[in-house]
């Protein structure tokens, strides 16, 4: 879709995501980053710090240093997780573009916030390795391996005869 069709709702202008760490300070949101197993139908401020409180446990699953929480009354087990090396997380807000004194929507995106690790939560179960959500940090390592530069030294080692 080309975004200039009669009756579209997309501009002309492509989509821009500005990820510069160059512009004031972008607030750091490591070690406050959470996915919780629900549905918060709610869309603004909150003071989450003073209901949300997690908390260490002396506990290790697979490796995984296990917290716990209460959300709503439900107890939350959950395991903090670095992103990979190299990765960084962004929390994107829509850019406000002010041409002539008029504010127009557009669809260009600046980095609100950073962060480099997230909680995951489980209120049935106990973090482990084999949560879904854990199982994705597997695919940076694919990922990185098909797009890694092949030398002839690759090539000539996995040639058969």
């Amino acid at each position: 879709m080309d975004g200039g069709a009669e009756g579209s709702s997309h501009s002309s202008q492509p989509t821009t995501v500005d990820l510069s760490r160059d512009r004031p300070p972008v607030v750091d949101l490591t070690g406050k980053v959470h996915r919780l197993p629900c549905c918060i139908k709610y869309d603004g401020p909150t003071s989450v710090s003073h209901y949300f409180k997690p908390k260490s446990t002396e506990m290790e699953v697979d490796g995984l240093r296990v917290e716990e929480a209460y959300f709503r009354g439900r107890k939350l087990h959950g395991t903090t997780i670095a992103l990979p090396q190299g990765y960084s997380g962004f929390i994107l807000g829509k850019k406000s573009d002010v041409k002539e004194g008029n504010n127009t929507n557009s669809d260009c995106w600046e980095t609100n916030a950073t962060f480099q690790n997230v909680t995951m939560w489980n209120h049935d179960a106990m973090p482990s390795k084999d949560d879904a959500f854990l199982r994705i940090f597997h695919w940076f390592t694919v990922a990185n391996a098909l797009h890694k530069p092949v030398t002839d030294e690759d090539l000539e080692s996995t040639c058969i005869d």
